[in-house]
């Protein structure tokens, strides 16, 4: 009867091992249904080594459904609340930080704020304090003219602008309590001033000579007051960026460019002005 049981656990085992690979597998499909219920199995399962493949999903560069990213954060919440190795806690709270501090989708933030919380760590920067020239900044959902892949540069745009104003602009606060964005009262009463970035690709052009490329971007961005979103500025920006002809060197190629055309934007224009609309 041992015998019998060690091998029906071991079954039971390989069962399990089996299907937690199926379902990280299926992560990576192209239909939004099946990878949310692939993030909503591997939640019940409870299985630790779908901590790097939830971590993925979580992200927005990587996964364009708020639904899919919602459930992979509550699904880290649980996996990586357990006893876990240091390594894998260390990558579910870091993922989960990033998307409660960068996320379009307020519901994602929330459900990032809930996991955190249940794992123990810190969501996000800490609670705003306010004080003189405290500033916070909302990034809009961006917006893109360039045809199949606007929702792919749309959700880029936002999170290479929250990133880079995290970067150059530690001091600026872009998350509030909660998860919900602040109003005029609970600005004023915490002592900061709301300012709104938003921006729009305009135009993404592709020109291949032989083996090499030549891909150009045109982005345009601009500066308004919050909540009320009163705008008082536009600026605007181009780059080009040399590639092989090869599919996949353009698709790089191009996000870089539109990254690049941000990343300048905001560090070299729309942080100093902000700060001098902001005052001393």
């Amino acid at each position: 009867m041992a015998t019998i049981t060690l091998v029906m656990v071991a079954l039971t085992t390989s069962a399990h091992a089996n299907q937690v690979e199926q379902l990280i597998g299926q992560l990576d499909d192209s239909s939004d249904k099946v990878r949310l219920g692939a993030a909503l199995n591997l939640t019940k399962l409870g299985d630790p080594k779908a901590i790097p493949a939830l971590a993925k999903r979580i992200n927005i560069d990587t996964e364009s459904s708020k639904n899919v990213r919602s459930a992979s954060a509550v699904g880290l919440g649980k996996l990586a609340s357990g006893k876990i190795s240091a390594s894998l806690k260390k990558l579910a709270v870091s993922a989960l930080q990033n998307a409660q501090a960068n996320d379009p989708s307020e519901f994602v933030k929330v459900q990032a704020e809930k996991a955190l919380e249940a794992i123990g760590a810190t969501a996000g920067p800490a609670t705003p304090s306010g004080g003189g020239g405290a500033i916070y900044v909302n990034v809009g959902p961006m917006s893109s003219k360039t045809g199949s892949n606007d929702a792919k540069f749309r959700g880029m745009m936002v999170s290479v602008s929250a990133k880079t104003l995290s970067k150059v602009a530690s001091n600026m606060q872009q998350t509030w309590p909660g998860g919900k964005l602040p109003d005029k009262s609970a600005l004023a009463a915490k002592g900061y001033q709301g300012f709104y970035v938003d921006g729009t690709l305009n135009e993404l052009k592709i020109d291949t000579s032989g083996s090499s490329s030549t891909i150009s971007c045109k982005v345009s961005m601009l500066l308004a007051s919050f909540p009320d979103k009163s705008v008082f500025g536009f600026l605007n920006g181009g780059a080009k960026v040399q590639a092989s002809a090869s599919q996949r060197d353009i698709d790089l190629a191009s996000e870089d460019c539109v990254s690049a055309v941000i990343e300048d934007l905001i560090a070299k224009k729309i942080v100093p002005t902000i700060k001098s609309k902001a005052g001393p």
